[in-house]
């Protein structure tokens, strides 16, 4: 939910990563390889990568960054080394957010079904504050 969250700009993406960081080694893997899945079932591209590296705030020339801008991109963010796995969440969760963003627009517009496509205007959390 996190990752919908920050995609869809209903939280940021230093609160997620404050969230990540937070996570052992092993979960930080299995929350990589998930949300690699996320943005190859949403169709990520090439130009997909270089927007969503523009706004994650990591360097163009950091591994995580020239993975996911290989066009196919590569995937396998949970086997680079721990201290990379900060720069792989933010460039992830950032291409995310591009790649999903135009497949709501183009297929889900008025039409979707998909709960994370239709989360509330604000998180859970920030409504108990």
């Amino acid at each position: 939910m996190i990752v919908n969250e920050i995609a869809q700009g209903l939280r940021c993406l230093d609160d997620g990563v404050a969230w990540f960081s937070g996570l052992c080694l092993a979960d930080r893997r299995e929350v990589l390889q998930q949300i690699g899945g996320y943005v190859m079932q949403a169709g990520s591209t090439a130009a997909d990568g270089r927007a969503g590296v523009a706004r994650s705030g990591v360097k163009a020339t950091a591994n995580p960054s020239v993975m996911i801008c290989m066009d196919p991109p590569r995937y396998g963010f949970s086997g680079l080394p721990a201290d990379e796995h900060v720069k792989a969440f933010r460039v992830l969760v950032s291409v995310f957010a591009v790649a999903d963003t135009r497949r709501r627009e183009m297929y889900c517009r008025n039409a979707c079904g998909h709960p994370w496509h239709n989360l509330p205007s604000a998180p859970a959390e920030a409504e108990q504050r």
